[in-house]
């Protein structure tokens, strides 16, 4: 009665992805707080970010690529931000907290991109790019017609008066 390759009816946007990843990432750094584990943060952030590209349309695959990274720093800023605000150098806080958490991320950050891309790759991020290739080249190829320079007459920013002229007085 079931078809086999009926596909699941969750699609989401890429914006609805990347959200899904932003508070994953988000959610991991409050539990990684709760229970000491610095890793729960880049597991979250690799299993959000995957789940996202796995239920993204296949027309929204190339916006969706290019952000974990974005999406990652994002959260690793407004966690450093909250924490920041603490202590006495605000922005020298935010430097040290954003340069430890963005070095502790690295591997899971760069995990994270690999397997989106990947993922994205086999769903058909191919056909994406080469239709942004043909709209694009489409694009280039309308010749816009060339018109040669002419300068403005001279009193060009004198006002204009429309109407019937007017006579001496």
């Amino acid at each position: 009665m079931g078809e086999k390759g009926r596909r699941s009816a969750v699609r989401l946007t890429a914006r609805g992805a990347i959200a899904l990843a932003l508070v994953a990432t988000l959610a991991g750094y409050v539990l990684a707080a709760v229970f000491g584990v610095e890793q729960i943060v880049g597991a979250a952030f690799v299993l959000a970010s995957v789940l996202g590209v796995v239920l993204v349309n296949r027309r929204e695959l190339l916006s969706l690529v290019v952000t974990p990274p974005l999406v990652f720093f994002c959260a690793t800023l407004f966690v450093e931000l909250g924490r920041a605000f603490g202590s006495v150098s605000i922005v020298q806080s935010l430097a040290l907290g954003l340069y430890t958490s963005m070095t502790r991320g690295a591997p899971w950050l760069f995990a994270g991109s690999a397997l989106v891309l990947g993922v994205a790759w086999r769903r058909g991020l191919r056909d994406n790019v080469r239709e942004l290739r043909e709209e694009l080249k489409a694009g280039a190829e309308v010749s816009r017609p060339r018109q040669p320079f002419v300068p403005e007459p001279e009193g060009y920013f004198e006002p204009k008066v429309y109407g019937t002229p007017r006579g001496e007085d």
